[in-house]
């Protein structure tokens, strides 16, 4: 397959690994890569040397194009910019800030820039700011999400008829079937997060792999709106913010309750009772740990199968049968 995103970042398939906490080191973003799609180290839990690391490590392990995902609001994105350049980085994924910040400087530098958007506003701020594409993440996504809880089916279609350059579509996709329907309005690429989490070379703990595999409808919810969103997987922790948010709370109280590496603490560490667990609602239909590239696969051939499913169906319009 040949598009506009194949051809931006050179990959066989368009389909993104997520840029996500404590999953995505460099051994998934290289397996991702390695396997046609485009692999993406996560910044976001990782101090400035620890990254670079990480980037030297995926570099040794695949010869394929990967990306970084740098939350712009980090503390330390100076230096965490000056470490891209550096090290030879061609394609940056930024999210949780103002693109204006550093797309000229990432640009100037050769960089493939691509920023994450919840809502139109921000996609054609993205797009005057001189980015290469965007993500737009509906309210299915793990993690931190968007405000305006508009789902990824409702996005899609409304990002794309306003900007003019490629469109990414997160949310809800671990599956070829939903990849398609992601295509079908207007998206030329897909960002899949949780599907990958489970990946046998995602860096999340066992412990947090087996929850998800585990989770059913429902199980995860958009907690903590008075600071960041963020989509969380329910536990002890999840019903401590549930219940803090109902007795009203306020974003300093709350901030007390989140205290510092509960995130790490739940992913990374393995707690699942006092640790923050971010995922998404397709969490329900994840039901196995596997290789990346076979989680890859899966999705590139199912999309195959329902686009020829779709394409072949009969339909009938006044009697009259259609093809």
């Amino acid at each position: 397959m040949s598009n506009r995103i194949t051809d931006l970042f050179k990959i066989k398939y368009p389909v993104i690994q997520a840029g996500m906490i404590w999953c995505s080191g460099w051994k998934l973003a290289s397996a991702v890569s390695n396997a046609g799609g485009l692999g993406i180290i996560g910044a976001g839990s990782m101090y400035p040397d620890v990254l670079k690391t990480h980037i030297q490590k995926c570099k040794a392990a695949t010869v394929y194009p990967f990306a970084v995902n740098v939350p712009l609001l980090y503390p330390n994105v100076e230096e965490i910019m000056q470490i891209l350049v550096e090290e030879g980085v061609k394609i940056v994924f930024t999210s949780a800030g103002n693109p204006d910040t550093w797309t000229g400087f990432l640009k100037q530098h050769g960089i493939t820039v691509v920023h994450v958007v919840a809502n139109r506003k921000f996609a054609l701020k993205a797009e005057s700011c001189g980015v290469d594409a965007v993500v737009a993440e509906g309210f299915e996504a793990g993690g931190h999400n968007g405000r305006e809880e508009t789902t990824t089916l409702c996005l899609i279609p409304l990002v794309k008829n306003e900007v003019k350059i490629p469109v990414i579509a997160a949310g809800g996709i671990g599956s070829g079937a939903a990849m398609l329907a992601a295509f079908a309005l207007g998206a030329e690429g897909v960002q899949v997060g949780s599907a990958f989490a489970v990946a046998r070379e995602s860096s999340a703990h066992d412990n947090f792999k087996k929850k998800i595999i585990g989770a059913g409808e429902g199980d995860t919810r958009l907690s903590l709106k008075k600071l960041v969103p963020v989509r969380l997987l329910n536990n002890t922790f999840a019903e401590r913010v549930i219940k803090a948010e109902n007795d009203g709370l306020d974003a300093d109280q709350l901030r007390a309750l989140l205290g510092r590496a509960r995130a790490k603490a739940g992913m990374f560490e393995g707690d699942m009772e006092e640790g923050e667990l971010e995922i998404g609602q397709i969490a329900a239909a994840l039901n196995q740990v596997e290789p990346a590239a076979d989680i890859l696969q899966r999705i590139w051939k199912e999309f195959l199968s329902e686009k020829k499913r779709i394409s072949e169906m009969d339909f009938e319009v006044h009697g009259e049968k259609q093809v």
